[in-house]
């Protein structure tokens, strides 16, 4: 029998077949899986260049805030800190009750995102493990609020707080936002991964009631996602100004955005330097809590990013 071109010699290993004419070789991939890969120096260079451009802004507040208002105005615009912080920082701080306004928004802020986190964990563990009838659309009607505009009921909640005689006060700023859907939407995917069903069973046949698995097995299984969401929600409140600008009033009981909105006002003119001041004094709380809150903020966003 005579021996095609293609067939192996007796002993020796068969020859991979070989490519069709006029089709490209094909490329062979080596497997990378597992192995670390180094960023080069110009991976820290776009690193570098990219925090020097998000940190300007608040660089630039803060050489803002050290200059008096009509240096600020000038160009070219000054790029070095000036000697007047602490003057300014006394002025903002007398003109509004700024020490007021940051216990206000301290107390709303912290309000808010807690009611908010411990709401949205709930009922995201409903809609995401518990079986119960019309589950799908009533996810979808929460999911739906969150394309309805703010604006379409700050009337009708305008006169709800004034018939409860909550009109400047802060009860009408933290009340309206114990809960938001996309709290809700947050956790409930995040629980879907994060949790198995089967951890829940379990608890079940050990005899565990409701308020024990949560405690015990959602709270610590979620503590990633609540503190993410935590963050959020506390930014938001904190910066929040279109409700706290209508229910509340300068003189009563502000927050700080309502009190930064008459800050530097003066006889026709606005003194940008100490409104820059005041966005200052706004912004360091901010910071603070980013930095206690940082690993579990970072944690929380690459949790169930590896899959095993």
């Amino acid at each position: 029998m005579a021996r095609t071109p293609d067939t192996a010699p007796p002993g020796t290993a068969p020859r991979a077949p070989a490519e069709p004419a006029g089709r490209p070789p094909r490329r062979r991939f080596r497997q990378t899986a597992g192995r670390q890969h180094h960023a080069g120096p110009l991976t820290y260079v776009l690193l570098v260049v990219a925090a020097l451009v998000s940190l300007f802004p608040l660089y630039w507040n803060v050489v803002a805030a050290s200059h008096t208002g009509d240096r600020v105005v000038q160009a070219p615009a000054p790029l070095l800190p000036g000697s007047r912080l602490l003057d300014n920082l006394s002025f903002a701080w007398d003109q509004v009750d700024m020490g007021e306004a940051l216990v206000n928004t301290a107390i709303v802020a912290s309000l808010v995102a807690a009611s908010t986190v411990l709401f949205s964990t709930l009922a995201g563990f409903a809609f995401a493990k518990l079986p119960f009838k019309g589950r799908g659309m009533l996810l979808s009607l929460v999911v739906a609020t969150m394309t309805i505009p703010p604006q379409l009921s700050v009337i009708p909640l305008y006169q709800i707080i004034t018939d409860l005689g909550w009109f400047d006060q802060l009860q009408s700023v933290v009340l309206p936002s114990l809960v938001a859907a996309f709290g809700v939407f947050f956790m409930r995917q995040y629980l879907l991964e994060a949790l198995p069903v089967e951890l829940v069973e379990a608890a079940r046949m050990d005899g565990a009631h409701s308020l024990r698995i949560i405690w015990h097995v959602v709270f610590p299984v979620a503590r990633p996602a609540m503190a993410v969401l935590g963050m959020l929600v506390f930014v938001q409140a904190w910066n929040d100004f279109f409700w706290p600008f209508i229910a509340l009033t300068p003189d009563g009981s502000p927050t700080l955005q309502v009190a930064l909105a008459g800050l530097g006002a003066g006889n026709h003119t606005v003194d940008h330097a100490v409104v820059l001041t005041g966005a200052l004094i706004s912004t360091v709380p901010l910071l603070l809590v980013f930095a206690f809150l940082g690993k579990h903020i970072v944690g929380g966003i690459t949790a169930g990013a590896v899959k095993s």
